[in-house]
């Protein structure tokens, strides 16, 4: 034996046998599970053996859905998180450009603002005037904290050729003022008119964002992550962030799991992926291909969700669908026909309609078993969409911690009457749904604990609504836990090598500072990782 665990309040996750006391690891696998007696009677030639001292160890965390590198490349811009007010945004930019000693016509990004939590002057999106009042000799971009909207300067729409004369994309559109000039805010696919003029990264500064994030995941207990990653950065090249996957695995730094959410919006860029031999499972333990990952629609917090009725507070609008559904129906189709597994984004009703009807079409031309396709939010839902997670065995991924700030908009985005059949996560696992949680950082902050904690509360993290929104919908300690182990473990096909604390699977593990099902609900948040195991070692957090 390599290592053993032992005096713990183990949660295993494993129905069989649900709390143990002791964990022998050899190899990187789990060899034994069970009591103090029967973990130490097995020990061989033991290198270590750590007292967890009655402390809680449950499996290492798996994010169903994130971004990765979008999360890692964004430490290197501005934080906008937060933000105030629009003042606040351009006096957070001003101090980093003179900290960092930006060189003059560096491209500088922001990241993260919210117009809804400004509490200074007007609550709406910051636009090019805005901007240019930093500069309008560095090209400035902003992304708001949902990515689906960005705001550029002067500088950035004239390196662009952005002119009044521009033709709206199909999906997508950009603000003008009363004299038909661009605002500079540039919604859904008119985002890439600005950012694919911003400079891509080389394969070793990809690898080296990786690192940094994959890192900071480490130290939140996550050892398994989902993620979207193919058009996180300038550039789009999916060729260079997998080639800086792949020799991050060969070096030995890869420091988590990671399962590839394939973003490939268009017929071109999918058939290309497939032709070059490219499926859902292609990989080893460390790195796998996972699903086509389609965006649907937009978010409820730029109101560009894809509605079946026109948004309450903006009825001029429903939203903005991705794609016709024809377009849609391909994609789905080609995906499936390549035994390629489907993940598709969708936040508003018809956008969830939409996809559900595209799977169920390949479903009924090619019918497969256990095709785990499912949908990435999954937010305003009604009986029919319920109905059909059921009926098409769909997965649902979710991101409790979505709550902290949803809450606050959605019966004003969507209408009291139809709140009822939001965020009902707790129906779905009450029938039979299969579902995975996440985060979908950096829109939200991937600590697991903030996650758990709303999903059992139904509050945001300063505490509020007082006895929690949708209290109905609320989880229970175990399926929130659950959630974030073994219902990720499932969305990527790998229930049976991860997720629970079982002899033969993956030693993969993290010690709490507190039992979180002991404690009161409201204090989960506040609860430490206090060592993560990954492949049957303690992750240094000090390199």
């Amino acid at each position: 034996m390599e290592l053993i665990l032992k005096n713990g309040k183990i949660a295993t996750m494993n129905a069989s046998r649900p709390w143990a006391e002791a964990v022998a690891v050899k190899n990187g696998k789990i060899v034994k599970v069970g009591t103090n007696d029967e973990v130490l009677a097995s020990k061989e030639n033991v290198a270590k053996v750590i007292d967890l001292k009655g402390k809680l160890l449950v499996p290492g965390f798996n994010d169903s859905h994130m971004h990765l590198l979008m999360y890692s490349y964004n430490l290197q811009s501005v934080n906008l998180a937060g933000s105030k007010s629009i003042d606040d945004i351009i006096d957070r930019t001003n101090k980093f450009i003179k900290e960092k000693n930006i060189p003059a016509g560096k491209w500088v990004l922001g990241i993260g603002w919210n117009q809804d939590y400004f509490v200074e002057g007007e609550k709406r999106f910051p636009n090019r005037y805005d901007l240019d009042k930093i500069s309008t000799e560095y090209p400035i971009v902003f992304i708001r904290a949902c990515y689906h909207v960005v705001v550029a300067n002067s500088k950035a729409m004239e390196l662009a050729g952005i002119t009044k004369d521009t033709p709206q994309a199909k999906e997508g559109h950009f603000d003008k003022d009363e004299n038909g000039e661009p605002l500079g805010i540039f919604r859904e696919k008119t985002q890439g008119l600005i950012t694919k003029w911003i400079p891509e990264p080389t394969v070793e500064e990809i690898k080296k964002m990786l690192v940094e994030g994959m890192k900071n995941a480490s130290k939140c207990g996550i050892t398994s992550i989902q993620t979207d990653d193919f058009e996180a950065i300038p550039g789009k090249n999916y060729d260079n962030i997998l080639k800086a996957y792949n020799e991050l695995r060969e070096e030995g730094k890869i420091q988590v799991r990671v399962y590839e959410q394939c973003l490939l919006p268009s017929m071109e860029r999918l058939t290309g992926f497939l032709n070059k031999g490219y499926r859902t499972g292609d990989g080893d333990e460390f790195f796998k291909i996972g699903p086509l990952k389609l965006l649907g629609d937009g978010s409820l917090g730029a109101r560009t969700a894809a509605l079946t009725r026109p948004y309450s507070d903006a009825p001029e609008t429903s939203g903005i669908p991705a794609f016709k559904q024809e377009k849609l129906d391909a994609l789905v189709e080609k995906a499936h026909n390549s035994e390629m597994q489907i993940a598709i984004h969708c936040i508003g009703d018809k956008a969830m309609y939409m996809a559900f009807e595209a799977i169920e079409k390949a479903l009924k031309k090619n019918p497969r078993k256990d095709h785990r396709h499912g949908i990435v939010h999954a937010q305003i839902t009604d009986n029919y969409l319920l109905n059909k997670f059921k009926e098409l065995d769909a997965v649902a991924y979710i991101q409790p911690i979505f709550l902290d700030y949803d809450w606050h908009i959605v019966e004003s985005r969507i209408g009291s009457d139809k709140i009822g059949k939001t965020y009902n996560w707790r129906t779905m696992i009450d029938t039979g749904i299969h579902v995975g949680c996440g985060s979908d950082c950096p829109v939200e902050s991937f600590d697991v604990m903030n996650g758990i904690y709303e999903a059992v509360t139904s509050k945001d993290l300063k505490g509020q609504p007082e006895g929690g929104w949708m209290p109905n919908q609320r989880l229970t300690v175990e399926q929130a836990l659950y959630g974030f182990t073994m219902g990720g473990a499932y969305t990527s096909f790998e229930e049976g090598t991860k997720g629970s604390i079982e002899e033969g699977k993956l030693a993969d593990m993290v010690v709490l500072s507190r039992d979180i099902f002991q404690i009161p609900k409201d204090e989960i948040k506040d609860v430490q990782v206090e060592m993560t195991f990954f492949n049957g070692e303690m992750v240094d957090f000090t390199h």
